[in-house]
């Protein structure tokens, strides 16, 4: 069962699904083998030095970090609600000697200028959200973006085969998931002003079947 905390008066779910699993999010994470789903995003995203690159629900920072081990000439910038979550973010990228700025907030808020971000980014965020604030959430990423930007969402999308959909249910069990299970989340893209929204690549993995969408801020 989820647990949904607060943070400046609105509700989110733990990266974990509930507060005190948190230090074992990052282990299991790795022994599950999902950095190299995350560089498949990264790999796609095309990210050039100097580009500015936001991850939104950033979580303990992995992809962050990831993004800037393999592009150091990108600026970094990763926002979650979570003050605990964002403080391992913080000391893993300090470890790592890496400059990346980590700050507290929603997707669906972003305190950014518009059009200030070259790529947005976020892995495993969008299946903890309803309808409603995934659909904000991507109309925030498109005002954040200049125009040519691009959003690429990693995440559960639809189940193939006779054990995807078990072990998705493991990790969330409400309506949040049915957009994603669906393949529903090109629609919800463009609904929020995006342009071109696609599965770009579907992978398997011992969790279920994922999906890397992607989508483009329109070019005046």
């Amino acid at each position: 069962m989820h647990v949904h905390l607060h943070s400046r008066d609105k509700a989110f779910i733990p990266a974990a699904g509930v507060d005190w699993l948190l230090p074992l999010y990052d282990p299991c994470l790795r022994l599950l083998g999902i950095q190299r789903y995350r560089d498949r995003l990264i790999d796609a995203a095309s990210i050039r030095p100097g580009h500015r690159v936001l991850d939104v629900g950033c979580g303990t920072g992995s992809l962050s970090v990831q993004v800037k081990q393999r592009h150091p000439g990108s600026d970094v910038i990763g926002i979650d609600p979570d003050p605990k979550a964002l403080a391992l973010a913080r000391a893993k990228a300090a470890r790592a000697g890496l400059p990346i700025s980590f700050q507290e907030g929603f997707g669906e808020a972003l305190p950014f200028a518009d059009a200030s971000f070259d790529r947005v980014v976020s892995s495993f965020v969008f299946h903890h959200l309803t309808r409603e604030t995934k659909v904000a959430t991507a109309r925030e990423a498109a005002r954040v973006l200049a125009p040519g930007g691009m959003l690429h969402v990693l995440d559960f999308g639809p189940q193939r085969g006779p054990f995807g959909r078990p072990l998705v249910h493991l990790f969330q069990r409400d309506e949040r998931m049915a957009d994603n299970i669906a393949g529903r989340i090109p629609e919800l893209l463009a609904e929020a002003g995006l342009a071109e929204s696609r599965a770009l690549e579907r992978m398997h993995s011992v969790v279920g079947g994922l999906t890397l969408w992607v989508a483009s801020k329109p070019v005046a």
